[in-house]
């Protein structure tokens, strides 16, 4: 096991497809990183079950495989890894101050790729199901119900979104929102409502999950908001759009976030305005989010970090 430094030229915060590409390149430079994985490493990979949009796998590779190999191969050049999370930061002054534990690590450079966290709806069947029929990500999973009736909770431009985007693929989608009327913008509300294969129920909520891991998603136990009437709708699979979550908790007082909280970052690069922080993958894109735009805004850093080291002491 590789012993763990007081100081290292760079820190790495997350350990999905932007952290370790970023791992990935700055160990190549002979920088020798750390990555601080958190308690979930590879991200929200890790919870995904077959991946078949990740270039380079023609017959698809299981979420946790791929960001296994992700792993290994930046550990190949270089990479340490802490498996913990990280309490605080020290962003004030050169080297940064990291708090992992018990343990205070000094970093020359810091890479932010925490990530962002879908919000979900709590149930303990949504986290049994996660992965075998209920999703948070149409782009991601909806090859896998050609030809089948699915639904998608929310009433937001993602819903909107991710509802339109799954016609694709199914028979039929139910749009399932606790209010009368989607509070989505007038254009993708306008979309939504003119596509034959959407159909609405209005002031529903979901109320759990019906299935097994071993057989799949069966139905979800819907409520009438109004009437309190509770009921299954048998569905194939359901898409959960209620928006996510940046992880910046940490950053919140030093760095500049958006009006959701993702961090901002100079245009055309993966800077923030501290020099020698950097930030990469779905914690500052809140419009792409995918493995493969992470991986590649994580290289992006990488040469950022390079290019920063290189200009200074």
């Amino acid at each position: 096991m590789t012993e763990i430094k007081e100081h290292y030229r760079v820190v790495i915060i997350g350990s999905g497809p932007a952290g370790l590409t970023a791992a990935l390149y700055t160990a190549r430079a002979n920088f020798a990183p750390l990555v601080i994985e958190g308690v979930q490493p590879g991200g929200q990979l890790t919870i995904t079950t077959e991946v078949e949009n990740y270039p380079g796998f023609p017959e698809g590779i299981m979420g946790p495989e791929l960001m296994d190999k992700f792993r290994e191969q930046a550990e190949r050049f270089g990479t340490t890894y802490i498996t913990d999370e990280v309490s605080s930061v020290d962003l004030t002054q050169r080297p940064f101050t990291i708090k992992v534990g018990k343990r205070t690590i000094k970093a020359d450079s810091l890479v932010i790729a925490t990530g962002a966290t879908a919000k979900l709806l709590g149930l303990e069947s949504e986290k049994l199901l996660m992965g075998h029929g209920v999703s948070a990500c149409a782009t991601c999973d909806g090859w896998f119900f050609r030809g089948k009736e699915i639904a998608v909770m929310g009433g937001g431009d993602s819903a909107c979104e991710e509802a339109n985007y799954l016609t694709k693929f199914a028979s039929k989608v139910t749009l399932i929102h606790r209010r009368g009327e989607l509070r989505a913008s007038q254009i993708m509300r306008q979309r939504v409502e003119a596509n034959p294969k959407v159909k609405f129920l209005w002031h529903h909520t979901i109320e759990d999950f019906v299935g097994t891991a071993e057989t799949g998603l069966e139905a979800v136990r819907v409520r009438n908001v109004k009437t309190n009437e509770i009921y299954n709708l048998k569905v194939s699979g359901v898409f959960i759009a209620i928006g996510h979550k940046p992880n910046t908790e940490l950053f919140k007082d030093a760095l500049e976030t958006d009006e959701t909280g993702y961090l901002i970052t100079d245009p055309g690069s993966t800077r923030t305005k501290i020099p020698g922080v950097f930030a990469c993958g779905d914690v500052q894109d809140h419009i792409y989010r995918q493995a493969i735009t992470a991986a590649g805004s994580g290289c992006m850093a990488a040469i950022d970090v390079e290019h920063f080291l290189g200009e200074t002491v």
